[in-house]
Order: C-alpha cells, then sequence, then structure tokens
C-alpha cells in the first residue's frame, strides 16, 4: 500500500469514527423506510384495491388490475427525472438537504392518495388525480435513493463499505415489509367490503406519522467530508457537476449501471408484485394468506442483504453480482410451478428463493455505483445508473407479465422475460471493473488526473 493511498485510508477512518457511521446508517434507513414503505404500499394496492375501485368495470378482474399497474408505471417514469433533479442539486448543495425534502415530498402525496374519492364517484378525475399523486411520489422516490446511498457509502471504510451500504438496501424490504404488515393486519381484522370501502386508506394515511420520525431523524447527521472537500472545488468553479458532466467524463460508467440494474429491477417486480396477482387470479389464493406469504419473505430478504453486502467485500463485487444474474434467470422456469401446487410452504419457498437471488445483485450496488463515480458528480451517476433503468424495467415487468399471462395463459412467456433480461445484466458484469476495497479518494484523485490531461489537451 502506498504511503499516500495509506493516508487516505487513514483520514477516511478517522471521518467515519468522527460521524459516528451507525447514526448515518440509522439516518439514511428511516428514511428509506419511509419512502418506500409508501412506494410499496401502492404496488401491493394496485392489485388489492385501485384495480376495482378507480377505474371503470369492464367485466374481466385483469383488466382493471393492468389499469392500475399503467399507473403504477407513472411512478416509475417520474422516478429519473427526480434523480437527474435530486442529484444535480444533491451534488451541489448536499445529500441531506436533498433527502429531507424528498420524504415529505413522498408523505404529502401518500397521505393525499388516501384521501381520493373513487370512480363512482367522481369519474375520470379519480385515476386523473391518482396519476399526479403517483408522479410526485415517483419524483420523491426517484430523489432518494441516490442520496441515501451515498450518505452511507461516503461516510463507509473502503474495506466494508459493500456491508455499511447495504443496510439502505435492506431498508427497500423493510418499507415493504411495513407495507405489506399493515395491509395484512387490516384485511385481516376487517371484512373485505369494509377493507375495501375505508380500511385500505388507513394504511395510506398512516405515512403522516412515519414521515415525521423519519424527518427528526434524518436532521441529525451530515454530509461526509469528502463530499464537504469536493462541494468546496465545484463551488469555486473548477469542476462541473451534474447529469451533463457524467455523460460527458463517463458515459460507460452510466450505460454500465444501467445494464447491472435491468435484470434486478426486473426480477424484484416480478417477485413481489406480480406474484401477488398470480397468486390471486391464477392460483385463487386469499388475500390474507398472500400477505402473510409475502410478509415472511420480505423479513428474510431484509435479513439476507446486509451478509451479500459483507460477501462482496470478501470476495468481489464482480463474482456476487454475476451469480444473481445468472441464478435470477433461472427462477420464473420453476417457481411459478411451485406457486401452482397451491401449497402455502411451496410458495413461500419459491418467492423466498426470489428474493434471494436478488439480494446478490441488490446488496452490493450502492458500494458498486458509488466506487464507479468521482464525488462531484457520484449523486448524479449513481441516480441515473439507478433510476432510468426503472422505465424499461421494473415500471413494465409487471404490466408486460400480465399481458403474458393473459395472451398466453401460462407463465412460460414470463419465464422467458426473465431470462431475457439477466442476460442483459451478465453482459454489464462482464464489462465491469472489479472495485472492491477501492478508495472514493482515489476514484476522485484520477478523476483530476483525467480532467488535467483534458485540459492540457484542449489547449494543444
Amino acid at each position: 500500500m502506498s504511503t499516500e493511498n495509506a493516508a487516505a485510508r487513514g483520514e477516511e477512518t478517522v471521518d467515519v469514527k468522527a460521524s459516528g457511521l451507525k447514526k448515518v446508517v440509522a439516518a439514511s434507513m428511516a428514511g428509506t423506510v419511509v419512502e418506500w414503505y409508501e412506494f410499496f404500499l401502492y404496488a401491493s394496492a394496485a392489485t388489492l384495491v385501485f384495480g376495482k375501485l378507480f377505474f371503470p368495470n369492464t367485466g374481466s378482474e385483469l383488466d382493471g388490475i393492468l389499469a392500475a399497474f399503467l399507473t403504477y408505471a407513472v411512478g416509475f417514469i417520474a422516478r429519473p427525472i427526480g434523480g437527474i433533479v435530486f442529484g444535480h442539486f444533491g451534488d451541489k448543495f448536499g445529500r441531506k438537504q436533498l433527502l429531507q425534502l424528498s420524504i415529505i415530498l413522498v408523505g404529502v402525496a401518500t397521505f393525499a392518495m388516501g384521501c381520493l374519492p373513487t370512480f363512482q364517484q367522481i369519474g375520470y378525475w379519480a385515476p386523473a388525480l391518482l396519476v399526479l399523486l403517483r408522479f410526485v411520489q415517483g419524483f420523491a422516490v426517484g430523489g432518494e435513493w441516490g442520496g441515501a446511498v451515498l450518505l452511507v457509502a461516503e461516510h463507509s471504510p473502503n474495506k466494508s463499505r459493500g456491508f455499511w451500504s447495504s443496510w439502505p438496501q435492506s431498508a427497500v424490504p423493510m418499507g415493504n415489509l411495513l407495507a405489506t404488515a399493515v395491509l395484512f393486519i387490516l384485511s385481516s381484522v376487517l371484512s373485505s367490503a369494509d377493507f375495501l370501502s375505508w380500511g385500505w386508506r388507513v394504511a395510506f394515511w398512516l405515512s403522516a406519522v412515519i414521515v415525521l420520525i423519519g424527518y427528526y431523524i434524518r436532521t441529525k447527521v451530515q454530509d461526509a467530508p469528502i463530499f464537504l472537500e469536493a462541494r468546496k472545488e465545484v463551488e469555486s468553479g473548477h469542476k462541473g457537476y451534474g447529469v451533463a458532466e457524467v455523460f460527458r467524463r463517463y458515459p460507460r460508467g452510466v450505460f454500465t449501471a444501467m445494464g447491472l440494474r435491468f435484470a434486478e429491477n426486473i426480477l424484484y417486480y416480478l417477485v413481489v408484485t406480480f406474484s401477488i396477482t398470480y397468486l390471486k387470479v391464477i392460483v385463487q389464493t386469499d388475500t390474507s394468506r398472500i400477505l402473510l406469504l409475502l410478509l415472511v419473505a420480505h423479513l428474510i430478504h431484509f435479513a439476507v442483504i446486509p451478509m451479500v453486502g459483507k460477501l462482496s467485500d470478501n470476495v468481489g463485487r464482480k463474482p456476487v453480482y454475476m451469480a444473481g444474474a445468472v441464478l435470477g434467470g433461472t427462477w420464473g422456469f420453476f417457481a411459478f410451478p411451485m406457486m401452482d401446487t397451491k401449497n402455502d410452504l411451496i410458495i413461500l419457498a419459491a418467492i423466498t428463493i426470489g428474493l434471494l437471488f436478488h439480494a446478490l445483485m441488490y446488496a452490493g450496488q450502492p458500494a458498486l455505483m458509488a466506487e464507479m463515480f468521482p464525488t462531484r458528480m457520484r449523486y448524479s451517476g449513481v441516480s441515473l445508473g439507478y433510476q432510468v433503468t426503472s422505465i424499461v424495467a421494473g415500471s413494465l415487468a409487471p404490466i408486460i407479465a400480465v399481458a403474458l399471462l393473459s395472451q398466453y395463459k401460462s407463465s412460460v412467456p414470463v419465464a422467458v422475460y426473465l431470462l431475457g433480461a439477466c442476460v442483459v445484466t451478465v453482459v454489464a458484469v462482464i464489462f465491469l471493473k472489479e472495485t472492491r476495497g477501492i478508495s472514493l479518494r482515489d476514484v476522485d484523485a484520477a478523476d483530476a488526473r483525467g480532467t488535467a490531461d483534458l485540459l492540457a489537451a484542449s489547449k494543444k
């Protein structure tokens, strides 16, 4: 290890102790749990409620669900817009300020969803207002992820960045777990008529309480020293930042990140969203049973993600990610036949295996993507790679899967669709550089050398 690298590593260790890494992780997770609780609450409600209450009755249950999933996709379309806007200003002003704004935005939008009149009451204004609020929700979530994971990644030691920055990722299944738990309790204690009439609204109104808690916790942390140093250079005008600068200097990094995200995002929404539809409509499983099975699977997913993050520190980012992409391509071929058995334990195993495959890709993403971009444009870079992909991946996955199921009356085309997505991600992993243990200060130093070389070349 060079003296320069040793000094950088020592300085980063001091930074970690001074900032209180566990406090940073808690602040990042608190807000992320809240935002994804609200985002996934919509996903579950799309199948259980929105298709029936906010759209005209065509006589086909799948038609209503498909219409609800189309409004669900609006949130994914808004996410990259939020990622671009929040990434730009997050690179300029800081991760903390933008994270506080995002949690308020998503909280207001979700609470308002619980107040919406139905299609029978106001006609097509109902889905129109639902789409508008879904857009605001997606816009806020689009800015959330990049700031939350970078707040942790930029405070983390080099040797354990994969582990520490995987904790905000585990907050995503925790948010889903919370959303599923609330819906499960409400659907269990209420009659089907009461749940459909007003019970589901309680889950949306509860967001106000947890938003206030998450916002308060986030006021107690500060941005990492490495970011504060980079911000001074940006403010001095010596270096650029934002989306345009990322595409100018690191286009390969952005497109590689998109490729990495593609299969992971599709797999997740097939497992946690489309599976609800499949079990409800095809297998004819009771709503409470579906939610209980998902509850257990999300809990396992939450526990496994930090373990996989640690694994990426020990054996490398690439092999772990490659294993997830390859195994993920097999899931659809055995998971849906397992669901067809109508056996609760076998159905739980199918869902859990899918989430374990997903964790192999998902856990290491924050560290991996943070290590691909310099500090001055890291928020923009990771947000672009993560959020833009969601338009053609997660947002369309349930829609495509429902359409394939409706057209072919078989789960095999859905499995083939997932396999194709995993091939894309395998190719991206092949071209990926291994970054395990790298110093973020070394990434910034390499960026500075590249900037100097470009300036020298332009003067010739």
